[in-house]
């Protein structure tokens, strides 16, 4: 009886993490319910962890995320190698065949909410060995502190002071990059922080060196409303769920869970706040197919405590969508990719908007069956198509 109840069990727990619904036109299916099923199962644990007042969340998935980690190692075509800038660390990637000219130069920020990731996890070691034999690139993969144990502005400041050393022209002697060809790029939150700082380095009188591009993989741009269409629709989108994605915002600001709780109320940004929204206004910012069956809602003022608390959700070093136009108008070439089927859909889909309609030079890529993380799922054909066109683009245009 013992063990037919344990069988029982076994079987319903099986089913309950393998029945991963998806939308119909992704590619792959079974391959992506097999990389999926066992992140999630692992996500639960750390919860019930948390719950049982074990150790935070993200604290619990930040060490076995160590178990990523490669370590530096140069191969046939690439040198490899840690150090720091300003005191954050760094892996430099340094093709090793001669060149005659000055090489490229991109400055890469990983992804995972503010919380997870590093240089070295495998995916963006990968990632940053590609771009730099493909580009024949110096490509800086830098880190920066995570919450839980720091929060915002602390992973600007990192990611800002980092980009601003490797910008000295004395730093782009030693690695030989043409100060006229240096580009930031990030996915995700990196995409986040990619987009943050070349709106401040703009706008930094000390910095002679300017970014000739930007580009930005599934960004996350604004925290003021998690109630966008794609939020909506993305209870069912994989890898990336709207609540977990509210929580990776309301911990890049506090480990206080009010916050998150006010978020997914939409009662978090204050009246004499209110008039933020409009540079997020997707009934305005979205194009028509985007709106389709969704109604746009007037935001309702929340309390003003939670901003006085944590004023970074108000932030435009936080949230990018929030900078006027004169400052976007100066932005550099960019280059944008979204998915389909990802929460932060329309966050990259307003910033288009917003920058078209301010003379910057935008190319879109809009994956039609793409979904959050895809970009760095590497035995992917999706991963591979949109690496490509990222490449070609940074090829053409850095």
């Amino acid at each position: 009886m013992g063990r037919t109840t344990l069988l029982l069990i076994s079987v319903v727990l099986v089913a309950y993490y393998v029945y991963t619904p998806l939308p119909g036109d992704i590619e792959e299916p079974w391959k992506l319910v097999l990389e999926i099923t066992p992140q999630n199962v692992f996500v639960d644990m750390a919860s019930t962890a948390e719950l049982l007042g074990i150790n935070h969340l993200m604290s619990t998935i930040q060490l076995f995320s160590r178990f990523l980690e490669v370590p530096a190692t140069s191969d046939e075509n690439v040198t490899v190698i840690d150090t720091a800038f300003s005191s954050v660390p760094v892996r430099i990637y340094m093709p090793k065949r001669k060149s005659e000219m000055l090489r490229r130069g991109l400055f890469y920020i990983h992804g995972g909410g503010w919380c997870l990731g590093s240089a070295a996890t495998s995916i963006y070691d990968l990632l940053a060995r590609k771009t730099a034999d493909r580009l024949d690139a110096i490509v800086v993969s830098t880190d920066y502190g995570l919450a839980p144990k720091y929060h915002f502005p602390r992973q600007f400041e990192d990611v800002y002071n980092a980009l601003r050393w490797f910008l000295q022209e004395d730093v782009l002697e030693r690695y030989g990059v043409d100060p006229r060809r240096v580009g930031v790029a990030g996915d995700s939150a990196g995409g986040n922080l990619a987009a943050a700082v070349t709106q401040q380095l703009i706008q930094d009188p000390d910095v002679k060196t300017k970014l000739k591009v930007q580009a930005l993989v599934y960004p996350a741009l604004q925290a003021l409303d998690i109630n966008l269409p794609s939020y909506q629709e993305g209870s069912y989108f994989p890898m990336l769920s709207p609540s977990f994605m509210a929580r990776f915002w309301s911990e890049y600001f506090t480990t206080d869970r009010t916050l998150e709780k006010a978020m997914l109320l939409k009662q978090h940004v204050p009246l004499e706040s209110i008039h933020l929204f409009q540079f997020v206004n997707w009934s305005s910012l979205l194009p028509e197919r985007y709106k389709k069956g969704h109604i746009y809602k007037i935001p309702t003022p929340g309390s003003s405590e939670l901003s006085k608390k944590y004023p970074g959700f108000l932030d435009v070093k936080a949230c990018p969508l929030l900078a006027n136009d004169n400052t976007l108008s100066l932005l550099p070439l960019t280059y944008i990719i979204t998915c389909q089927y990802d929460v932060l859909r329309d966050d990259g889909l307003m910033y288009v908007t917003r920058l078209q309609n301010v003379g910057v030079h935008v190319t879109h890529h809009h994956i039609e069956d793409g979904f959050h993380g895809a970009f760095t799922l590497h035995d992917f054909k999706i991963a591979h198509r949109m690496q490509n066109q990222y490449l070609n683009w940074l090829m053409k245009n850095l």
